[in-house]
């Protein structure tokens, strides 16, 4: 997001860095003539209160694990891109007269204080021109992506980076980075509708592509720690023993049909988040009709959820993998792990397809 406003230029690669509230993820290419080379991939787990609801906790704390990742991984590039998501950031599509982008972008305030529910003054703004057909051009009109972001988050996990040692060079949107993600791993249909359903700790995020274009995205405030505090509050279990019992670990002395009937219940409360989502994009999208699901996010391997979104919702599910087109040396890298951590790498994999320079959606 906002990457002409943040990037500067230069030729070197930058780290994708995804720094989520359960997990700091990190995934570096070199692109080679045959596509994209995996350099370095790591995840490192931070404790639950460091960030609650995209808020930083303690700083200093993330700091530390940021800072431990990069020397786990021994990367030595400092430039990184990184996103941010949730009720900080609003992306809308709107319709707009027909305009050239420079009359856009000295009339975009103007413009976007008519969508933007936060104080104009408060967000750092960004825009792009979508396709337009034939009979919305007619009518003098322009469909148009609007992105804002609250100045104060991304300066909050912008200021992570740099008291980490590294350049923030460009910020984007979590929901962009997965488009991103998904262009690289999948051929496009121009008449197919996909969701990315990005299943994290702590958010959602669900974006819609027709045709490999944008058309709706939301972020709920749902994810994995909803899990956990479940367990730890009916169940009575620490923390740790939350994580293993919604992985399906069998936990001594706990009664497993207790926990089972808790995920379950919390599955059937997520997949009805995702079906509210479809259904609003559909009253704005009425001719439209979802053909696919792809699902990622570490909580997307939760016991029977990708089954029962397929299930519930009656449209073929499956589950991403950001690395598939990507080349992988074996030498390098422990494929047991990289299989095992892939579905939490789809933003991560999105950011580092960034180049200093680029546009946000692009």
């Amino acid at each position: 997001m906002l990457s002409r406003v943040l990037s500067y230029f230069s030729k070197k690669n930058l780290v994708g860095l995804d720094i989520g509230s359960g997990a700091i993820k990190l995934v570096q290419f070199n692109q080679t003539k045959r596509g994209y080379l995996l350099q370095k991939f790591g995840v490192l787990p931070i404790d639950p209160e460091l960030i609650v609801d995209g808020a930083v906790m303690d700083a200093s704390q993330v700091v530390s694990a940021i800072r431990e990742l990069f020397a786990q991984q021994s990367v030595r590039t400092k430039n990184v891109a990184l996103s941010v998501s949730g009720h900080s950031v609003i992306v809308k599509k709107i319709s707009l007269p027909l305009m050239t982008e420079e009359e856009l972008q000295e009339s975009i305030k103007w413009e976007a204080e008519q969508f933007i529910p936060f104080d104009i003054n408060d967000v750092n703004i960004d825009f792009h021109i979508l396709p337009t057909p034939d009979a919305q051009r007619e009518e003098g009109q322009m469909p148009v992506l609007l992105v804002a972001v609250k100045k104060d988050k991304l300066t909050e996990y912008m200021n992570l980076v740099i008291e980490a040692g590294l350049n923030p060079v460009i910020g984007d949107v979590d929901s962009f980075a997965l488009e991103n993600t998904y262009l690289l791993n999948y051929d496009v249909n121009g008449g197919e509708t996909v969701a990315l359903v990005n299943i994290g700790a702590s958010v959602m995020n669900i974006s819609i592509l027709k045709g490999g274009v944008f058309s709706f995205t939301r972020d709920i405030s749902t994810g994995g720690k909803q899990y956990n505090e479940a367990l730890q509050r009916e169940v009575d279990l620490s923390f740790d023993q939350a994580e293993r019992a919604k992985r399906a670990e069998a936990i001594e002395g706990v009664d497993t049909h207790q926990v089972n009937d808790i995920i379950q219940r919390l599955n059937s409360e997520l997949v009805a988040e995702v079906l509210r989502s479809f259904d609003y994009f559909k009253t704005t999208s009425p001719n439209e009709t979802i053909d696919r699901i792809l699902i990622s996010g570490g909580s997307s391997k939760l016991p029977e959820l990708m089954t029962l979104i397929s299930e519930r919702i009656e449209i073929p599910t499956e589950r991403v993998n950001p690395f598939s087109r990507v080349e992988i040396p074996p030498d390098q890298f422990d494929m047991d792990m990289i299989n095992e951590m892939a579905p939490q790498a789809a933003v991560a994999v999105g950011l580092a397809l960034r180049r200093p320079g680029d546009r946000w959606y692009e």
